[in-house]
């Protein structure tokens, strides 16, 4: 097994996000939503994405050739690779799709034990944040923190809507329920990634969303981590890698939502 160095590594994968995040930046410009393909309900892909993931898992591929895949066009394999990658070449397509911010790119390492490292580039507004094993959090070079609300009628809280809609409709309810007219504010932006991002910089207190893929959150997941947060599943637990079920947060007020969406 291959020894990392880790902040050359994700020096790397900066780069390659950020270029790919030029790529995306342009085709924006010329871009026809008659070139989008329906995967599920209301769930969209484009050429963007297919093109973003293939130059994406090319590159990573060259970088670290020992480490499997898990990317959401399909891209890649995962068997018993001691290294894996978990690629997001556009996070937020209906955002791109409508050219509404934000999108972005999110790019993950994890060994068979933990994350290593986070790379999330959000195009619209030219910010890099990255994080690797043992590192603090950055934007753009410099050093990130989550804010230090501690009460719930000053939170700003985003929540994510996913496409199994039946399945979270009682959860997205009684969050609604509890949180609208409680706390300081609620917002709906679509791009999982640069959300837990914006938790990780302090702009939001806290997001909840479940039903994602890990490739949502993997990065955004270490980033917001190593800038003081906490993520955990609903219960509490630790499966929220998964992306089934993610409630990030400052810590702070993490265990006021925890209740909510526990339904305690």
């Amino acid at each position: 097994m291959t020894e990392l160095d880790l902040a050359a590594l994700t020096a790397d994968v900066r780069a390659l996000a950020v270029e790919t995040g030029g790529f995306i930046r342009e085709e924006r410009k010329r871009f026809r939503r008659e070139r989008v393909e329906k995967k599920h309900a209301h769930d969209y892909v484009s050429y963007v994405d297919k093109e973003s993931e293939r130059r994406i898992v090319a590159r990573l591929k060259e970088l670290l050739p020992e480490a499997g895949f898990i990317a959401e066009e399909g891209s890649g394999s995962l068997t018993d690779e001691p290294y894996c990658w978990l690629v997001d070449p556009l996070d937020g397509t209906t955002n791109f799709i409508h050219d509404n911010a934000p999108y972005c790119v999110s790019i993950a390492l994890r060994s068979r034990e933990k994350l290593l490292l986070g790379v999330v580039y959000e195009i619209c507004r030219d910010e890099c944040y990255y994080t690797y094993d043992g590192a603090s959090s950055y934007l753009n070079g410099e050093v990130i923190h989550v804010s230090g609300i501690d009460s719930p009628d000053d939170a700003f809280i985003a929540m994510g809507f996913p496409y199994a809609a039946d399945a979270y409709r009682p959860t997205a309810l009684r969050l609604v329920e509890k949180c609208y007219g409680n706390v300081g504010g609620l917002r709906l932006i679509g791009a999982a990634a640069a959300e837990l991002c914006y938790v990780a910089a302090g702009r939001f207190d806290a997001r909840v969303e479940a039903y994602i893929g890990p490739w949502d959150i993997a990065a955004g997941t270490l980033i917001l981590q190593n800038a003081g947060g906490k993520v955990t599943d609903f219960q509490g637990g630790d499966t929220f890698y998964s992306g089934r079920e993610v409630l990030a947060s400052n810590g702070k007020i993490h265990d006021f939502l925890l209740n909510i969406v526990a339904g305690r």
